[in-house]
């Protein structure tokens, strides 16, 4: 079934003037260090995703703009933005399935603790022409240089980018929408404003998502901002989810006498004489 959500109070694309003219007040409450010339100052378009069981998937929109302080030098080069959205962390499997004797059966599997359930990483260029490959490495910039630890044996460690589980779960992860990589997603509007536009796939599991937002100058980073918004159900999914949660022995047994009542009237309306 899909879903479809309500995004409260969510912003339209037509307030984004509206919301970079406040950016722009704003800016002596900017998050960047005291010692930068530069301050970042950002918005989202909203701060909660409601979601019900129609939800189909939503945009979030990140609004952004670049203060200088007085008399500062404009920079030549001008700027380039990375936005990092991630999502609330889960531990999953992946299974590798191979044919045997006519049957596809697991064959092996690999767990991957702690990882971000929904990731997107967003640019306004390609990275590889913002820093060397090097610095994005350190700073885990690209889906190849997110790190993702994996129970191997008794340890735990990220492991080389062509491994075929790493690539299995990255592949399965992008192909759900769940992790993005665009590097062309951020906008300037100007030297100073930006915007980006976040997808909420279907599939977005509820929770926190973190948005931390880079701003760079020839290729260092100059400071950044952090924000955050949150998806939740709303309706009889809510209800659901958190009885399933908060009382799981009597939710389990509602269920199963649901399936049992159902399973009895079905017999009796299709029953043959």
């Amino acid at each position: 079934m899909s879903r479809r959500g309500r995004i409260g109070r969510a912003s339209p694309a037509g307030r984004g003037l509206v919301l970079l003219a406040c950016l722009a007040i704003l800016g002596s409450l900017s998050c960047g260090p005291a010692a930068a010339a530069e301050r970042l100052v950002t918005s989202l378009s909203t701060h909660r995703v409601l979601i019900n069981s129609v939800f189909t998937g939503a945009e979030v929109v990140l609004f952004g703009a670049v203060e200088r302080d007085a008399g500062e030098a404009p920079r030549r080069a001008g700027y380039d933005v990375i936005a990092t959205v991630t999502g609330p962390r889960q531990t999953l499997k992946t299974l590798r399935k191979d044919r045997m004797l006519g049957i596809w059966i697991n064959v092996d599997s690999r767990t991957f603790i702690d990882v971000p359930a929904y990731l997107a990483i967003l640019g306004t260029r390609p990275f590889d022409q913002v820093m060397p490959e090097e610095r994005l490495r350190r700073l885990q910039i690209g889906l190849g240089n997110v790190v993702l630890p994996q129970q191997i044996g008794p340890d735990i460690a990220d492991v080389v980018r062509d491994d075929p589980f790493r690539q299995a779960f990255l592949r399965l992860k992008t192909e759900r929408r769940l992790y993005v990589e665009d590097p062309t997603a951020v906008t300037l509007l100007s030297p100073t404003l930006f915007q980006a536009s976040i997808p909420v796939p279907a599939e977005a599991p509820v929770g926190i998502y973190e948005v931390d937002v880079k701003l760079f100058a020839d290729g260092a980073l100059v400071t950044r901002s952090t924000s955050a918004f949150e998806i939740t159900k709303v309706g009889f999914e809510r209800f659901v989810a958190t009885a399933a949660v908060d009382h799981g022995l009597v939710y389990g047994i509602v269920t199963a006498m649901m399936a049992l009542v159902t399973g009895w009237l079905a017999s009796i309306v299709f029953r043959r004489d």
